[in-house]
């Protein structure tokens, strides 16, 4: 099959293939990303050995499933190994034969080991083997490469990544895998046959989130509106449940982690950490510390900065449409299709949240739109603390060309019209934010829509207007 995107990560791979010594890949990021396809797709399949760890299954299990797949690559002993130690020695005898599998091209012994937190169930010595298989005899070994990978973002960050002992510095290569940006999803839908317009792209992106196995479930016979109804709200739907099943499978104890979510959800323009402590089932300290960097490496959450409180005005704000969606619709329950939401005000309410989750995450298209994709900038927020009405900006480019670009983010079924009110409604937060942030620089307001800007007598109250299309 073809790898849809994923250049950056291909070059890390091939830089591994080519490398003159041991190589420690960990591969992480969200269920569903894509991690184990584009492994197994890159080296196709040739592995010189390959084992995954099992959802829900204790130790005896674990090395159960491992010595099966020791026995398909070669190995000759019948019991399963009495603990992680003795299957990680089976292992190296089984490598440093000499009719080990190798990578065609580069001759290279290659390990995948997915789901790899799975394997350090409670109480057994996996982490203690694999570091002993490591740094005895791994680490030497110049044509090896280890690749191990895992949904559990958390265990990996914190064992893998971050732990001070252990695998600490052992990792040579780390491989975050991202959602699809609008036009990887472009590719795939293209590539699977199915025919949507790019505003209709827009719209699956703010559902399915840029998940790949999310858009592989999608009917070419259907339309976008049927296909949301098939997977999500009949009862035999293949995402109905995946909300759920996400955090379960990232989390070993999810429930602060689904409550701050839950918290986030609430405000399109986030909390701050003092707000988050507030609420009873969130609590604070280190606890919630953690909680919300492992949000943040998953890509369900981001930090950003209160321009005018640049020190102390950080803010957490939900930027995954598939957990946007997945909470506004799927939770509450309140409809029985799809259909039921359209054009009602709950879905029109979402539908200008997500769009601009979609815009947060395409900052550098919407720079390449402006014709600064090589300028240094700084993304921030705004919300007015005098104002009267309150003023607020989603998203604030903050530029080293003396420039700062202040969004208005649209999606609408036609071309944005600017109307005498609304009119007074941009210029009222321009002249509150020149006021209050006195951010020194020339002010630009620019509309990101995705139908674009209506002539009019008001709409020069923009000096950049960048449509859907250009997201792409």
């Amino acid at each position: 099959m073809k790898i849809i995107g994923r250049n950056r990560e291909k070059d890390i791979l091939s830089n591994c293939l080519s490398s003159k010594r041991p190589e420690f890949v960990v591969v992480y990021g969200r269920r569903r990303v894509g991690k184990t396809f584009l492994i197994k797709e890159y080296f196709n399949g040739q592995f010189s050995f390959y084992a995954t760890g099992l959802s829900d299954e204790k130790t005896k299990g674990q090395l159960k499933a491992f010595h099966a797949s020791l026995k398909m690559y070669g190995c000759t002993e019948k019991k399963v190994p009495e603990d992680w130690f003795e299957a990680f020695s089976r292992l190296r005898v089984l490598l440093e034969t000499k009719e080990i599998c190798r990578d065609p091209v580069s001759g290279r012994r290659v390990v995948f080991l997915d789901e790899l937190p799975w394997m350090d169930t409670a109480r057994s010595d996996f982490r203690s083997a694999l570091e002993y298989f490591w740094n005895s005899w791994a680490s030497s070994q110049e044509d090896l490469l280890l690749i191990a990978c895992g949904s559990a973002t958390s265990w990996i960050i914190k064992h893998m990544l971050k732990e001070r002992k252990g695998f600490h510095n052992r990792v040579t290569r780390r491989i975050r895998l991202l959602p699809f940006t609008l036009k990887e999803c472009e590719d795939l839908l293209l590539n699977n046959d199915i025919v949507m317009t790019r505003e209709q792209i827009i719209e699956c992106y703010m559902v399915f989130g840029g998940i790949p196995y999310y858009l592989n479930l999608i009917d070419s016979r259907l339309s976008l509106a049927q296909n949301i109804d098939e997977l999500f709200f009949k009862p035999y739907g293949d995402l109905k449940d995946e909300y759920d099943e996400l955090f379960y499978s990232l989390f070993k104890k999810p429930e602060k982690h689904l409550a701050i979510i839950k918290a986030l959800s609430e405000t399109k323009n986030g909390r701050t950490r003092q707000e988050l402590t507030e609420i009873k089932e969130i609590g604070g300290g280190s606890v919630l510390t953690e909680n919300l960097q492992e949000l943040e490496q998953c890509g369900f959450i981001r930090r950003y900065t209160n321009y005018a409180k640049a020190a102390n005005g950080a803010y957490f704000q939900l930027v995954d449409p598939f957990v946007l969606f997945s909470l506004r619709f799927m939770n509450s329950r309140k409809q029985s299709s799809w259909m039921e939401y359209i054009h009602s005000p709950s879905y029109n309410a979402w539908r200008g949240n997500a769009f601009e989750i979609c815009c947060i995450n395409h900052v550098s298209k919407i720079k390449a739109a402006l014709g600064i994709a090589g300028v240094e900038t700084m993304e921030y927020a705004w919300r007015s603390e005098t104002s009267d009405p309150g003023a607020q900006i989603d998203l604030l480019i903050d530029r080293k060309d003396g420039v700062v670009n202040l969004c208005e983010m649209r999606f609408t079924d036609a071309a944005v019209e600017i109307d005498k009110s609304e009119y007074g409604r941009l210029t009222n937060r321009l002249t509150a934010f020149q006021k209050e942030a006195h951010p020194g620089k020339a002010i630009h307001m620019t509309l990101i829509s995705a139908n674009g800007l209506s002539k009019g007598k008001y709409a020069s109250v923009f000096q950049n207007v960048i449509t859907g299309e250009q997201l792409f």
